[in-house]
């Protein structure tokens, strides 16, 4: 019986725990190593200089690709609050500077209150990019609408999930169990496309 060789290996590229979490369940069983970059040397992370989640998932991937020599997988999302003419979008986690997002929940409630808005619709959006090379050979994107909650709700995930409220399911994302945050959420939507395209017997390449 032949020993089946070495997994090809991939690097998730972001340092939030939160989100490699939510990746990792995501793509587990996939056929590749999924590395971190807490397991690599340290590696200086790139401006994210780009004008769409996308622009900015691309140039990360490139850039971490290029400095590692591993295939880089990166993602960019962020909450686009309808009142707030899509505010904070792409700066979503650097709204205010360096908070707590119970903190920026508070900047986000603020500028509703001076718009006169007590309720707005949202989104939440993941932009995917897998780098080989200098190549970007796989995109996704995923989206989930809901409503900016009264208030913050839950204890589970993280970022901006206790204030976004899910109608289907009468909760706010961190109302959610995991598994029922990955079956509805915009990384959930992103990642099973990049989950169908990497189960193809992809060859990665990379070191």
């Amino acid at each position: 019986m032949t020993e089946p060789g070495p997994r090809a290996r991939l690097l998730l590229a972001t340092t939030n725990a939160g989100k490699i979490r939510e990746i990792r369940q995501i793509l587990s069983g996939v056929p590749v190593e999924l590395i971190a970059l807490a397991d690599l040397s340290p590696v200086e992370p790139p401006e994210e200089t780009g004008s769409s989640f996308a622009e900015n998932a691309r140039l990360k991937a490139l850039a971490y690709a290029g400095a590692t020599g591993l295939p880089a997988l990166a993602e960019d999302s962020g909450l686009e609050i309808d009142a707030l003419d899509g505010a904070p979008g792409i700066h979503s986690a650097r709204l205010g500077g360096d908070i707590s997002y119970p903190a920026k929940y508070e900047l986000i409630y603020r500028d509703l209150r001076a718009r006169g808005a007590s309720v707005s619709r949202a989104r939440f959006v993941c932009a995917t990019a897998l780098a080989i090379g200098g190549v970007i050979v796989v995109e996704t994107r995923g989206t989930v609408e809901g409503l900016i909650a009264a208030e913050p709700k839950g204890a589970g995930g993280f970022g901006y999930d206790p204030i976004f409220f899910y109608p289907p399911f009468d909760r706010t994302l961190a109302e959610l169990s995991a598994d029922q945050k990955a079956e509805v959420s915009h990384r959930g939507q992103a990642f099973r496309q990049l989950r169908e395209w990497l189960q193809q017997d992809v060859k990665l390449g990379g070191s």
